[in-house]
């Protein structure tokens, strides 16, 4: 097995992609708008995937967190919303916030999983600040550490509820960025003790079955590297301060932010400490590549993944209810 995730090109498998994920045998799949059109098309993708691994446990990925990041929407299926739908809700009752989040979740979830999908990335434990960037402004729990924490465990936990796995994002906090690392490479100045607040819903939640780094320069800890190549933070902040010992992606390494080929990313990422690679645009050179550069996922990271896909139980609850819960809730805002 290769430590990478990698994206599909169309709503089915091409031959080519096929042959070349039964010889490199990623980590797992992620699948974007173009893979999904409706509930027949999308399950029999999924079962694709099972069907080529010969397994039922295959990490199948999905960034479904509601409001603009929604690969599976209207009209096949129903809108849900973002972070700060909850962050207002809490401003008045915050238990209501948490129960609002964790129903929501669950349904999020349950839908997920009848369409094959066993990873959800989300929630965002982002900490908000008055300048961050509005690619994850939009989505954010909130400015206040304690209630991002509090709103992702209720995420984290409605999608176990569901079946599905949870991955915190982006480590260790995008909160400070004021530039979208989708195009650039934001590098964030602030003093290590003020970080401390960035970290805190992290460490809060550091028993995550999976994490996704942040593609950011931070001057306090590494001057030279983003976090997803930098062995400083991947060890020092993320393994030891955070405490985390879940599955470790990367976020997309397509992302503009990192620099170099799709091979010298991906091998920069594993021999800063990164688990597994995310590669999220399926471009079969690209791919190629990618797998010509790693090396077999260590066995570390293989039982940090194997954890992952089992710590979550059978799927359960009634997806209408707890959607309706979810709306009574929000209304109280």
């Amino acid at each position: 097995m290769k430590p990478v995730i990698f994206g599909l090109s169309g709503p089915t498998l091409s031959a080519d992609e096929r042959a070349f994920f039964r010889e490199a045998r990623p980590a797992g799949y992620i699948l974007f708008k173009r893979n999904v059109i409706d509930r027949a098309q999308l399950r029999a993708l999924t079962d694709s995937l099972r069907d080529l691994e010969g397994r039922g446990d295959v990490a199948i990925l999905i960034d479904q967190e509601g409001g603009r990041v929604a690969r599976m929407g209207p009209p096949e299926w129903p809108a849900f919303p973002a972070g700060p739908a909850f962050d207002a809700l809490y401003e008045r009752a915050p238990m209501s916030a948490i129960e609002a989040a964790r129903a929501n979740a669950q349904a999020l979830g349950l839908m997920l999983a009848e369409m094959g999908i066993t990873v959800d990335c989300m929630p965002l434990l982002d900490v908000a600040r008055a300048g961050t960037t509005e690619a994850i402004a939009c989505r954010a729990y909130g400015r206040e550490p304690k209630r991002v924490a509090a709103m992702g465990r209720a995420t984290l936990e409605g999608l176990a509820a569901a079946g599905v796995v949870g991955v915190v994002k982006h480590m260790p906090g995008h909160g400070r960025a004021i530039v979208d690392s989708h195009y650039d490479l934001p590098t964030v100045t602030a003093s290590d003790a003020e970080l401390e607040e960035d970290l805190a819903p992290f460490r809060a939640l550091a028993g995550a079955p999976m994490g996704m780094t942040s593609h950011i320069v931070f001057e306090a800890w590494d001057r030279d590297r983003p976090a997803t190549l930098s062995p400083i933070v991947i060890e020092q902040v993320i393994r030891r301060r955070i405490g985390f010992d879940g599955l470790l992606m990367t976020d997309d390494i397509d992302m503009k932010a990192l620099s170099g080929t799709a091979g010298e990313k991906a091998a920069g990422a594993i021999a800063a400490g990164c688990d597994v690679v995310l590669d999220c645009w399926a471009r079969m050179d690209e791919m190629i590549e990618i797998a010509g550069r790693l090396d077999e996922i260590e066995p570390g990271a293989r039982d940090r993944l194997d954890r992952a896909m089992a710590s979550v139980p059978p799927a359960e609850g009634d997806f209408g209810g707890l959607i309706e819960k979810r709306d009574a809730l929000l209304a109280l805002a």
